[in-house]
């Protein structure tokens, strides 16, 4: 009887496969060299990385040494990723920035993959978008006081804060990715909450008619991070059997496999969860200044689109095309800039060099440490006066966030120059600023650091006042 020891001595590489051939040979009688050609027949064909890296679309200039060092890396590690299989077009934007080893996909780009689904070349902030309504005539002062007092940033505090859509939970349930109880647990107890990091919740006025605007940014919390872990093991588990020489980052999923297509199902689920999240939170300061909701759109800018066999992964990445974004309005964009910058009200075309998209925001040039450590010498609120002047600048966790203040971005006019350099969009309006809220640095009184300061403290040592 031949046994899996036998396909070992004969080379065969150890898969799920090894069942079926064993079957099979037992019945017909294979051994040697006739059993080894069968084996090797059945085995999954490995797929090998491109012999050149595919070009891509460059639609960014360096306009000090900073950005020069910046883009270089940017560069290094999208021509990496271009060795990827399965990737057939590509492009960086103005507010490009690496992100993690190389290889990987760069804040503010766009990778083209056929037939094939990469986790995490839209990030573990699956469906990061954002949504403006627009609340009239209106003093920006109540909608931002209004709003502080139904969001939630930062750790801890989650309960179900909003109702979700029974028919959403439902299709959730039945997903192969996002039927745990830890997902649907999430689900519910996430929702009405923006997270940390460069997360906000804006107000300013048109522009063009002086209304006052009320501007989320946030992405799917823990359900799509969740979702994300999932779906790159799954990837991860099919990359180690096919395509060993592609790096673990760009690992995929095949779109026509039942796990491919359940897992673009999650992500259209995530999506229209992450849109609750959004309107939510408008709806809730709508109620609270019983105002009149006078108009909305939105977009997403960390997602994957789907064009016939061709999956367009946006990691910081604006959409332009109604194709991409269907439930928007009149081809409306919104792409921030920073806390003291208007946000970009944008409409656009596809062209050969842009592949339908636009920057996502200004980007950053250096890491959050990086910039924390330019500014050694300086307290955090004499950065936070100097860089905040004249606007209502709020942080949920009460600690500033100096990575998150105006300095720690690049040049807004600089972003707004090239994307007219390089056809990524139209400014049709502005919402200029009046005041914002983020999580600020809520790691510095984090719960278990509270936790760990109150057991000292019943123990007789307070650390707050050791030297």
């Amino acid at each position: 009887m031949i046994s899996g020891k036998d396909l070992i001595a004969l080379g065969i590489k150890q898969g799920k496969w090894y069942s079926a051939i064993i079957e099979y040979a037992n019945i017909h009688g294979l051994e040697g060299e006739a059993l080894k050609a069968y084996a090797l027949s059945m085995m999954p064909k490995e797929i090998e990385p491109h012999a050149k890296s595919v070009p891509f679309f460059k639609n960014i200039d360096a306009e000090s040494e900073e950005e020069l060092v910046n883009m270089e890396k940017v560069f290094q590690s999208m021509e990496t990723l271009m060795y990827t299989p399965t990737i057939v077009n590509g492009a960086v934007m103005p507010d490009a920035c690496p992100t993690g080893s190389n290889g990987q996909i760069p804040v503010g780009g766009v990778a083209v993959a056929k037939n094939a689904i990469h986790p995490n070349m839209h990030s573990a902030d699956i469906c990061c978008s954002v949504m403006a309504t627009n609340f009239g005539i209106v003093d920006p002062k109540q909608v931002l006081d209004a709003a502080h007092g139904v969001t939630h940033f930062g750790p801890g505090g989650r309960k179900e804060l909003f109702p979700i859509q029974e028919e959403l939970l439902e299709k959730m349930a039945s997903n192969y990715f996002l039927k745990s109880d830890t997902s649907m647990h999430m689900a519910k107890t996430h929702l009405g909450t923006q997270g940390d990091g460069n997360h906000f919740l804006y107000v300013g006025q048109s522009q063009n008619t002086g209304e006052t605007y009320l501007v989320t940014h946030h992405g799917s919390r823990g359900v799509g991070a969740r979702l994300f872990k999932e779906g790159m093991k799954v990837a991860e588990h099919y990359r180690s059997e096919v395509a060993p020489k592609t790096l673990k980052a760009n690992a995929w999923i095949p779109y026509d496999t039942e796990l491919g297509q359940a897992y673009w199902e999650a992500l259209q689920l995530v999506r229209a969860w992450t849109k609750l999240n959004h309107s939510s939170i408008h709806d809730a300061t709508l109620d609270q200044l019983q105002t009149v909701l006078k108009d909305r759109f939105w977009n997403e800018h960390n997602f994957v689109f789907k064009r016939g066999d061709l999956f367009y992964h946006a990691k910081g990445a604006t959409p332009l095309l109604d194709e991409f974004v269907p439930d928007s309005k009149e081809g409306l964009r919104l792409i921030p800039l920073n806390m003291a910058e208007p946000i970009l009200v944008v409409k656009g075309t596809e062209s050969a060099s842009n592949l339908g998209f636009a920057p996502h925001g200004a980007g950053r040039n250096v890491s959050r440490s990086a910039h924390k450590r330019k500014l050694d010498g300086q307290s955090n609120e004499e950065v936070f006066r100097r860089e905040t002047k004249g606007l209502d600048i709020r942080f949920y966790s009460g600690n500033i966030d100096v990575s998150e203040l105006p300095g720690a971005y690049k040049n807004a006019q600089a972003v707004k120059d090239q994307m007219q350099r390089f056809g990524l969009g139209e400014v049709v309006d502005e919402i200029l600023p009046y005041g914002c809220i983020m999580a600020g640095d809520w790691k510095k009184d984090a719960p278990w650091k509270k936790r760990k300061s109150k057991n000292q403290e019943q123990l007789g040592h307070n650390p707050r006042t050791l030297i």
